[in-house]
């Protein structure tokens, strides 16, 4: 994907706020808003934040700071009151961010309305807790597909037949069945179920497991089925794979992926497989959003501030401006039907896989070490074909016995 140098930043947009309910107010005195984001986005958040201040009359400074989503949930639940005023975060964390007091509820101030309005259902969906809404969704990318060589691959929507063509051409499939995140593809497409719910404080209530059952008793074997292959790799980051037929990875690795495979790049929706009751599934998944949150804020005009702040930088041009500087897939509903945003390749992939695929909540830390250790144990060959079904059903027993445990 190529990158824009960001010359002139969206003239007109800035004199008044997207909302109407949300007029602007000027801030009886000056301060400092300080906003987390990625390192790549510093530079036009910084642009955006100031010229957007400036315009709207609010008399505070912007310093944007890089700490990415995948940290600043951390932080800001370590110390609520050092951290941000305004910080992204992936929408596994919002639960956690609620619990710490460390999220501006949005729930009937306005805002609420025009995210709604402006956004599509899951990204909205993402940003709610309960029955309170309480984040600007800002992207909707965070999900996974197949990338394949063109020349290589002659029929992306068969497990089998990828299998088979880079086995033929001697090339690598890349799909990282021991990450839990992952390797839900397997389970989810055959039908199985793995939720859990939170309570206000963050701890788990309930979960929602069913692998132990035929049903995932097809996904088990499809993954051992997969790993048996000569052309199987486990993994998903393209800077580490090699000899590439085909991988199971997500846009932020779009750009470099198109530079491997040149005039061969394609993408799209993960494959179906022949399970071995001889029925067909389409392989699932999770998808993810990035949101934008509000720390709660003692000074009102400050608090208003930085809301008619979160709202114009995940607006439709704020979107569209981070699109075409580092990739972002937008969750805004206009900015998707831009047309650099329509025909991009990646993008148009996950947008087909996010129809079978459901949006990631919060999973205990031990599920992860959990799934680990399935898909490490079909690697190294302890769980093969040769494995029995009583065998398996027991794993997948345990499995789900040990996912309920972690029930408080």
């Amino acid at each position: 994907m190529k990158k824009k140098l960001l010359t002139t930043l969206l003239a007109g947009t800035m004199a008044v706020s997207a909302l109407g309910t949300c007029m602007t107010v000027s801030a009886e005195s000056s301060g400092e808003i300080v906003i987390w984001t990625a390192e790549p986005l510093i530079t036009v958040t910084q642009t955006m934040a100031e010229e957007f201040l400036v315009e709207n009359g609010y008399d505070y400074t912007v310093t944007v700071e890089s700490v990415g989503a995948d940290d600043a949930a951390s932080n800001m639940i370590t110390d609520v009151e050092g951290g941000a005023d305004l910080y992204g975060f992936a929408q596994d964390q919002l639960s956690r961010l609620v619990a710490a007091g460390a999220v501006q509820p949005l729930t009937g101030t306005g805002y609420d309305t025009w995210i709604e309005e402006e956004n599509g259902s899951g990204s909205v969906d993402a940003a709610t807790f309960g029955s309170t809404l309480y984040a600007f969704p800002q992207s909707a990318d965070n999900g996974y597909f197949l990338y394949y060589d063109s020349s290589v691959v002659t029929d992306p929507t068969s497990l089998e037949a990828i299998i088979a063509d880079c086995e033929a051409a001697g090339k690598n499939f890349y799909f990282e069945i021991n990450n839990g995140w992952y390797q839900v593809a397997f389970f989810f497409g055959a039908g199985c179920t793995l939720t859990y719910e939170t309570n206000d404080d963050g701890t788990f209530a309930s979960c929602d497991v069913s692998y132990n059952n035929g049903q995932g008793l097809v996904a088990l074997k499809e993954m051992i089925e997969l790993a048996s292959s000569s052309s199987f790799q486990n993994g998903s980051s393209i800077s580490d794979a090699t000899n590439v037929g085909a991988i199971v990875d997500g846009t932020w690795d779009a750009s470099e992926i198109q530079k491997l495979f040149g005039d061969n790049y394609a993408a799209v929706k993960l494959p179906s497989f022949t399970g071995s009751d001889g029925e067909e599934y389409q392989l699932g998944g999770f998808c993810g959003y990035k949101l934008l949150g509000v720390k709660p804020q003692t000074d009102a005009d400050k608090l208003r501030a930085c809301l008619d702040l979160a709202q114009y930088l995940t607006g439709t041009e704020a979107q569209l401006a981070v699109y075409n500087e580092e990739g972002w897939g937008p969750s805004n509903l206009t900015a998707q039907e831009d047309e650099a945003v329509q025909a991009d390749i990646a993008l148009s992939a996950l947008a087909e896989q996010s129809n079978y695929s459901m949006g990631q909540g919060q999973y205990p830390d031990d599920y992860w070490t959990l799934a680990t250790s399935l898909g490490d144990d079909i690697i190294s060959g302890n769980l093969t074909s040769s494995t029995s079904d009583e065998d398996l059903m027991a794993v997948l027993a345990d499995f789900e016995a040990q996912c309920n445990s972690y029930v408080q």
